[in-house]
């Protein structure tokens, strides 16, 4: 039961995340409500890797699988942070 509560945690953060890049292209005419879910994005991304880091320390997950998932999302991460950063490159 524990092991399907984590996937899904882990599948509602990682769903969220691509929420609050829609939401975000939705609001591009307002920089800050752009940056705000952008910033959301980034703090469910942070989530997904807390409960990524959660399942590899129960041994839900294999190391080379948590260590590709976390490649990945230090990616987005990173990602999310420029646009974050550089807002007025997406917003008109």
């Amino acid at each position: 039961e524990e092991k399907y509560s984590l996937t899904d945690q882990i599948n509602r953060s990682s769903r969220s995340i691509l929420i609050n890049i829609a939401e975000s292209w939705a609001k591009r005419l307002y920089i800050k409500a752009f940056v705000l879910k952008i910033s959301d994005a980034l703090g469910e991304e942070f989530e997904t890797e807390v409960w990524l880091n959660m399942a590899y320390e129960m041994k839900y997950l294999d190391t080379d699988n948590h260590d590709l998932f976390m490649s990945k999302y230090n990616e987005i991460r990173k990602m999310l942070i420029s646009i974050m950063n550089n807002p007025g490159k997406f917003c008109k």
